[in-house]
């Protein structure tokens, strides 16, 4: 089983204790507004994530971790890599994604647990770059992008949703944790 730990953070595999706190997260819309067309998803919806997730790790060698307070046990949401629902042209075809639950937003969980990503994606699985996706008006994530060390590529709309988005790169051969 793969884990890391950060100073605050755990990030493992999933359990199926995860099941509702990551629901409680994703039924908030303040959430989800800038995920796909911004809708929330319901329990049944979020164990099929959870199960997608799990298989990408069988398929991929990487997937998506959850992420848990070490000092309390809680589950505050995920990161972790991903290949993209739609492919940028030019860019790595890995994924850096995060998603936390509003009240640990603002505490700089998400750009801890996504440098621990970023080194897992270059030490352990040996990936030469990676991209993140935002949408454009997702200030907190275009600054946890910054934060990595990623370089806006280009901007972009999603092929479904019609929703402006930015990518971000990251060259993992030139970074330093």
């Amino acid at each position: 089983m793969t884990e890391i730990r950060t100073p605050r953070l755990l990030l493992r595999r999933w359990t199926d204790d995860d099941l509702v706190p990551l629901a409680d997260i994703n039924a908030d819309p303040e959430v989800m507004r800038w995920i796909g067309d911004g809708s929330v998803r319901d329990l049944e919806e979020t164990a099929e994530d959870i199960e997608n997730w799990e298989e990408e790790w069988g398929d991929e060698g990487f997937g998506l971790f959850a992420v848990e307070l070490l000092a309390s046990g809680e589950l505050i949401g995920f990161a972790g890599l991903s290949v993209p629902e739609f492919q940028p042209s030019g860019v790595p075809d890995v994924q850096i994604s995060w998603r936390l639950g509003r009240p640990f937003w603002g505490q700089g969980y998400a750009s801890e647990a996504a440098h621990a990503v970023l080194e897992f994606a270059l030490q352990d699985r040996g990936l030469d770059g990676v991209i993140s996706i935002t949408h454009l008006s997702n200030t907190a994530s275009e600054n946890v992008s910054r934060k990595l060390g990623m370089d806006l590529a280009s901007e972009t709309t999603h092929p479904e949703h019609k929703t402006p988005l930015h990518i971000h790169t990251i060259d993992l051969t030139e970074y330093a944790a």
